[in-house]
């Protein structure tokens, strides 16, 4: 029988259930939600449907009213079933997948699968959400077919979000069962797959809290403020910019107050139990509802002054009081910040001598203890614990990758001088002459097996392909400081681009047409793509400002408009090429990133896609073909006779209104809504698949015989176009939707959208399209304001609305 999940069940409506919902409805499966009935109906409302399904319907929306989204698209709602567990738990029986997210009470879950038992269909996988209580509780007594189809599957909030799916066998789950759930979670819901034991807060939770309650309590010991340790303990060490308190903040303290208890409590044995005591400060906040985000005021908190300034404050934890924020440093982060590598900013910041990085070595040091001790209690391997640790807590590196970048030997030798415990695998490990946890050879990695004492493969996806494996395995044709083409063979190469934040340069421009020659001459096809870290990370987040403002400043305009010139043939030579070019985008896809992507033959979007041309933000116009190439996305959806029949005012005014409001899509299923992926293109919901799945759409295109697309001049609105804006920026002034600067941007724009000074359905080429781009571009280059727009956004990374 082939397994399929056409209909799941998530009974439990909370922020967890709702996101769990949300997400299944985006990957396209029918979800039924139920929730109980509330306990305090009124006699009249005891036979009402919708006061009997109000705790749901008020999950349900909430998760629609979420902010970030829990939905990728407010759509996928309609998939969504409501109910509750009196009126409608038969409908348990029609569910592929019933998975349970209630409180964390044994006999609530026991008596709630009890009902399921009964209702379930055969082969049903029936899983449950919970982080603290074991599967063999929830299931003792159980039939023997109901414990090979019960399992595990935890989730991280929020679901849309996090990485991390840590799925639990069973003592008795059938092997295929977890195969199959493991495949779906992986395709289909985008996640990242972590085998974890049925232990107390299985592996993430386990690692990430201890490290946390640590900290907190060396912080009260060393005399160490909550700024200086968020300061130590972000980006300098790999760790997200909230850190450790902001994180605290977003999760909620109650939260991890109840995360440490339970790892308390049911983890008797646990060397570093004692971590897991919140200090006496903390318990008092939660006492007080400080809470975090959830009540707008936990460790961090903002005010607003009397002027309606925003002022940023940090509970002072001797005294709950609020003080204003000030942001510290440490002569090692200032010197981490000079590194170019991860490994060179952790190795600056570990062997410092000030007080931030000794603080950060004991600290670091506690997590490699604790870590390798947890192997093979909580996990198999150390590959377990560190994708954990990327994906549940967005950590640049796991404790056993940060350990290699701190070098094994060298950390240890330190950790044993000044009577560190070193943890009896690892002195093994080292005894026997392995020094590292993980090593690259011929473009494979491997990782550091503590049973077999030898490396073994890390486990990859079939779908995946490692940029950064090919190039340790010398499959990189050529490079520079900004771009490398890579060949991820079977005739397909990969065109990378690797500044800070993917930014577009003058070299990455150059690179474009040399990569496209090489392809010409040496391949089959060619995909854009890179492997940036980061949530959500960034495929290209535009033009490098800081050069486009130095052309600006020096009124350099003859190199602003060859470099445009080169943009725009490079851009236009992927569309034109003979062989077929797939961009990989994820994340941000912004001005000239969102440009190159619609300058390929398709696209193979992440379903975590940011995307929109928003150079009229820093006083700019899409001058790479974007602003030819939307209007081309929005006229090539249509069928040749109906794009003839149609009248294209009706899609000239949205294509403009891309541009001229910035317009950003939240997913990739808004990126369909606002034009930029059409009916060729498709979404991936795993992004380590990405390039993967970008490569096999080059090979499909080459099989099914490509030809690449013939040049031929576009029908444009002309004067008609430009008259229907002037009609829409008229009202979005009155409305104050828009400055008068930004109505002037909007003017020129329309101008170069519509093809110049044409009549309606003119036919104009693509090269006089371009050249107003470029035009407009220079023009809007010489303006005061747009130079000031373009100098806040490098100093703030704000727009200035001017």
């Amino acid at each position: 029988m082939a397994r399929k999940i056409r209909k799941a069940a998530v009974i439990g409506s909370g922020i967890m259930g709702g996101g769990i919902a949300a997400l299944l409805a985006g990957a396209g499966v029918d979800v039924l939600l139920l929730d109980i009935v509330p306990f305090d109906l009124k006699d009249e409302e005891k036979n009402d449907p919708a006061a009997r399904n109000r705790i749901v319907q008020g999950g349900l929306d909430a998760a629609l009213q979420s902010n970030p989204s829990l939905f990728m698209s407010k759509r996928d709602a309609v998939r969504i079933e409501t109910g509750n567990l009196e009126d409608d738990i038969e409908k348990l029986g029609e569910c592929d997948w019933i998975c349970e997210v209630v409180v964390e009470n044994l006999n609530i879950k026991r008596d709630l699968f009890s009902k399921i038992e009964k209702l379930r269909k055969k082969d049903a996988v029936v899983s449950s959400n919970t982080s603290g209580i074991p599967l063999q509780d929830i299931t003792e007594g159980f039939s023997n077919d109901f414990k090979q189809h019960f399992m595990g599957t935890h989730f991280f909030n929020p679901v849309r979000y996090m990485h991390l799916l840590e799925l639990i066998p069973g003592a008795e789950t059938l092997p295929e069962v977890l195969q199959f759930m493991a495949k779906f979670g992986e395709k289909h819901l985008g996640k990242g797959i972590v085998w974890a034991k049925d232990t107390p807060n299985f592996v993430g939770n386990r690692i990430g809290v201890q490290g946390i309650g640590k900290i907190m309590q060396a912080m009260v010991a060393e005399n160490m403020t909550i700024p200086e340790v968020d300061a130590i303990f972000g980006p300098a060490l790999g760790r997200p910019k909230t850190a450790i308190f902001k994180t605290v903040d977003l999760v909620g303290l109650d939260t991890m107050v109840h995360v440490c208890k339970n790892s308390y409590d049911l983890c008797p044995d646990d060397e570093q139990r004692d971590t897991l005591v919140m200090p006496d400060f903390v318990n008092k906040m939660v006492e007080n509802n400080l809470l975090g985000n959830k009540t707008k005021a936990g460790f961090y908190k903002t005010d607003l002054t009397p002027e309606w300034k925003k002022v940023r404050k940090v509970i002072n934890p001797d005294t709950l009081e609020y003080e204003d924020l000030e942001r510290p440093t440490f002569p090692c982060l200032d010197e981490a910040k000079k590194k170019e590598t991860l490994e060179e900013k952790v190795k600056t910041v570990l062997y410092g001598d000030d007080k931030g990085a000794k603080f950060a070595w004991k600290m670091v040091v506690n997590g490699f203890q604790y870590a390798a001790c947890r192997v093979p209690e909580i996990a198999d391997t150390v590959v377990e614990i560190d994708n954990a640790m990327k994906w549940g807590y967005n950590f640049e590196m796991g404790p056993f990758e940060m350990w290699d970048a701190a070098g094994v030997k060298e950390s240890v030798e330190r950790m044993e001088k000044e009577g560190f415990e070193v943890p009896r695998n690892v002195k093994t490990m080292l005894d026997k002459g392995f020094t590292s946890f993980y090593k690259l050879e011929n473009g494979v990695r491997y990782f550091y097996d503590f049973v077999s004492s030898s490396y073994k493969k890390v486990p990859v996806s079939e779908s995946e392909i490692s940029l950064a494996a090919a190039k340790g395995n010398n499959k990189t044709v050529f490079e520079n400081a900004s771009a490398s083409l890579v060949d991820i063979e079977d005739g397909v190469f990969c065109l990378e681009f690797h500044t800070k934040m993917n930014a577009i340069n003058s070299e990455i421009v150059d690179f474009i047409g040399k990569s496209l020659d090489y392809v010409d001459q040496n391949g089959l096809g060619m995909v854009i793509g890179n492997e940036a870290g980061g949530m959500p990370g960034a495929f290209s987040a535009g033009a490098d400002l800081s050069y486009i403002s130095r052309l600006c400043h020096n009124k350099n305009y003859t190199e602003m408009d060859e470099f445009l010139k080169k943009a725009q043939d490079g851009i236009q030579g992927a569309k034109y090429a003979p062989f077929p070019v797939v961009a990989a985008p994820y994340g941000m896809t912004l001005g000239g990133g969102c440009e190159t992507t619609l300058g390929a033959d398709r696209i193979v979007g992440h379903a975590e896609l940011f995307m929109g041309l928003v150079e009229i933000g820093v006083g700019l116009l899409p001058a790479g073909g974007g602003t030819m190439n939307i209007w081309k996305k929005f006229v090539n959806a249509l069928p040749g006779q109906v794009a003839k029949d149609t009248d294209l005012a009706k899609l000239f005014i949205p294509a403009f209104m891309n541009i001229a409001m910035a317009k950003v899509s939240m997913s990739a299923a808004q990126a369909v809504d606002n034009g930029y992926l059409g009916l060729n293109d498709r979404i991936v919901f795993n992004r380590d698949n990405l390039i993967g799945e970008a490569k096999k759409e080059v090979l499909k295109m080459v099989d099914d015989a490509y030809a690449p697309p013939v040049k031929k001049p576009l029908k444009v609105m002309g004067n008609a176009g430009q008259g229907m804006v002037n009609a829409e920026i008229f009202n979005m002034l009155n409305g104050k939707f828009m400055s008068e600067y930004d109505a002037f941007l909007a003017r020129r724009i329309a101008f170069v959208m519509s093809g110049g000074d044409v009549n309606k359905n003119s036919e104009v080429d693509e090269d006089t399209i371009l050249k107003l781009e470029r035009e407009a571009f220079i023009d809007f280059a010489k303006e005061e304001k747009t130079v000031a727009r373009i100098d806040q956004m490098m100093k703030t990374g704000k727009p200035l609305r001017n």
